[in-house]
C-alpha cells in the first residue's frame, strides 16, 4: 500500500495552529499524548500508537475508542520511543512524505533522537520534516527548495563532520562552494530574499532549519 503523505502527531510541544497543517488525504499516526490532543479538538486518528503512560486510564479508553486503529505496548519492555514506533508503523504504508508534529518539546534528547529519525527516513527515500509554532526542519543530501512558510530566519547545520560544495540562491547572504564543519556557525541566520531559494551541496548530510521568534 502507498500513501501519499503522513503525519505524525506525537507528544511534545503541540498547538492548535498545527492542525491546520492537516490536508484531506493525509494519513494521521498519532503518538500517545498526540492521539488524545488529536480527539480532543474532534480529529480521529488514522492509528494510535505508543504505551500511553503520559495519559490517564480514563483518557487511555477515550483514545482506544476514538482510534481507527489502536497499537498499545508495555511501558517498561519497548524498545522505541513512542514517536519511533509511530514512525515505523508509517514506514509499513510507504509514503511519500512524513511530517512530524509535536515532535520537539522540553527534553533535548527526544527532540535530538527526532532530528535523527528524520535521517533514518531519507536512508528509506522518503522526504521528512518536523514542524512546530515557531521551526520547520528538513535535511539534504544534493538539492532542497526552501520556502518562505512565514519563517524569518533559515538556518544550516551540518549532521556530518563537515558539508561540501555548499552554494545558496535566493538568500541576503549567500554561499558559493562553500565547507561548514560542524561546530561552526557560518551557516546560521540567513534569509531570503523572496518567497523561496535554492540550497544545493556536494556531500554530506544537511538539517536546514528555518525559524521565528
Amino acid at each position: 500500500m502507498t500513501t501519499k503523505r503522513i503525519v505524525i502527531f506525537t507528544g511534545g510541544n503541540l498547538s492548535i495552529e498545527l492542525l491546520q497543517e492537516i490536508r484531506e488525504d493525509d494519513m494521521i499516526i498519532a503518538a500517545d499524548r498526540g492521539a488524545l490532543f488529536l480527539i480532543e479538538h474532534g480529529i480521529q486518528p488514522h492509528i494510535a500508537v505508543g504505551d500511553f503512560d503520559s495519559i490517564t486510564e480514563e483518557e487511555r479508553i477515550i483514545v482506544s475508542n476514538n482510534s481507527i486503529r489502536f497499537i498499545a505496548c508495555d511501558p517498561v519492555h519497548k524498545d522505541l520511543t513512542d514517536t519511533e514506533m509511530a514512525f515505523e508503523t508509517a514506514l509499513d504504508y510507504e509514503p511519500s512524505h512524513i511530517l512530524m508534529l509535536g515532535a520537539t518539546g522540553t527534553r533535548m534528547d527526544h527532540t535530538l533522537a527526532n532530528v535523527h529519525i528524520m535521517v533514518r527516513a531519507m536512508q528509506h527515500h522518503i522526504s521528512c520534516a518536523i514542524q512546530d509554532k515557531h521551526n520547520y526542519m528538513t535535511l539534504t543530501t544534493s538539492k532542497a527548495v526552501v520556502e518562505h512558510r512565514d519563517y524569518k530566519y533559515v538556518s544550516l547545520l551540518p549532521l556530518t563532520h563537515e558539508v561540501t560544495g555548499i552554494t545558496l540562491d535566493g538568500f541576503m547572504y549567500p554561499l558559493d562552494q562553500a565547507t561548514i564543519r560542524m561546530g561552526q556557525s557560518l551557516g546560521v541566520s540567513n534569509q531570503l530574499l523572496g518567497s523561496s531559494g535554492t540550497v544545493t551541496i556536494d556531500s554530506g548530510l544537511l538539517l536546514i532549519i528555518q525559524s521565528k521568534d
